[in-house]
């Protein structure tokens, strides 16, 4: 566990009462706490980053995978992450291109989506969207995951940065339909690989598969057209829709503070949301284990919490939402 009061919340833009609170009980408390005392010193940094969202206007959360491990979901870049153990995500350049790529992707898809889907909102869903319906995300809740989670705890609205599996579009007219729909069409078209191993299920429901020969797969094409059918996320490569960039973009103009939540921002489309937060004088609070690009960066942060993120997002939301 660690914290690190980075920016003195009163140079910060911070509100004045929440700041003098900060900026006196903090050091206090923390020189009571420490390695010896790891309880004490996790209810401090819980204090405090209850303190940095108290009495906000408009605070902006942007959430990533580290929100939804807890649910069961691998993530990509976490200590026991999907990269750690060889994972390489398709790239957008390699499944338009190339049937084989999609070939790939949709097999190990098809039978890591199940374990995907099965996945439930777990305390950090549910304390965001008991501080949403509280007043106290007032200036957006922004997703880095593609699961879903979010809206199935009750948040509402949520911007999808980087799109839903739950649905599928094709890739040549553009029709949209549920990935329930494609998955059963999947599995008709392939059932002799229903019964192939499965030896691990990683991030946004790949699965790592007993083949490596993917070459009788079958692949649906698209109802409509016959084209190629690509889920409704942005791929490694990808481009975001320009109308959702537009929509984070204005979030992150519009906020008064920023919580990041589970995320390394290592992909440009969340970091430069914090990038121009920072640059517009906002304070930037991170909950987080492990590093970020914003470390790497040298990013000013007002608070930095290395804790769980269901922990803390739960006493923030029991300090807050009375």
């Amino acid at each position: 566990m660690m914290i690190r009061f980075l920016v003195p919340l009163s140079c910060a833009h911070a509100p004045r009462a929440a700041s003098r609170a900060l900026s006196t009980a903090l050091p206090a408390a923390l020189s009571s706490t420490g390695p010896e005392h790891p309880a004490a010193a996790a209810m401090a940094a819980m204090d405090a980053l209850a303190e940095f969202c108290a009495g906000r206007g408009r605070l902006l959360t942007l959430t990533g995978a580290g929100v939804s491990t807890d649910s069961g979901i691998p993530d990509y870049r976490g200590a026991n992450g999907s990269y750690k153990r060889g994972h390489k995500p398709v790239q957008h350049s390699e499944f338009v291109s190339e049937l084989r790529h999609r070939q790939r992707y949709w097999a190990r898809s098809m039978l890591g989506w199940r374990p995907f889907l099965a996945a439930r909102p777990n305390r950090s869903h549910r304390a965001l969207a008991r501080l949403q319906a509280h007043g106290h995300l007032a200036g957006g809740l922004i997703t880095q995951n593609v699961d879903g989670l979010h809206q199935r705890a009750g948040s509402q609205p949520v911007l999808d940065l980087h799109g839903r599996m739950d649905a599928v579009k094709c890739l040549d007219c553009g029709t949209m339909s549920a990935r329930a729909d494609f998955q059963a069409r999947l599995e008709l078209a392939n059932p002799g690989w229903l019964d192939v191993d499965v030896l691990e299920i990683r991030a946004d429901s790949d699965a790592q598969l007993g083949t490596l020969d993917y070459s009788s797969f079958a692949v649906p094409p698209c109802n409509v057209c016959g084209g190629s059918v690509k889920p409704d996320v942005v791929f490694f490569g990808g481009s975001i829709d320009e109308g959702v960039v537009g929509k984070s973009l204005a979030a992150a103009d519009a906020c008064d503070a920023l919580l990041v939540v589970g995320s390394t921002c290592s992909t440009y489309s969340a970091f430069r949301l914090v990038d121009r937060a920072v640059k517009r004088g906002v304070p930037v609070a991170l909950l987080n284990l492990g590093p970020t690009r914003m470390h790497t960066a040298n990013t000013p942060l007002a608070l930095e919490v290395e804790l769980s993120c269901s922990d803390a997002l739960e006493h923030v939301a029991a300090e807050l939402c009375v």
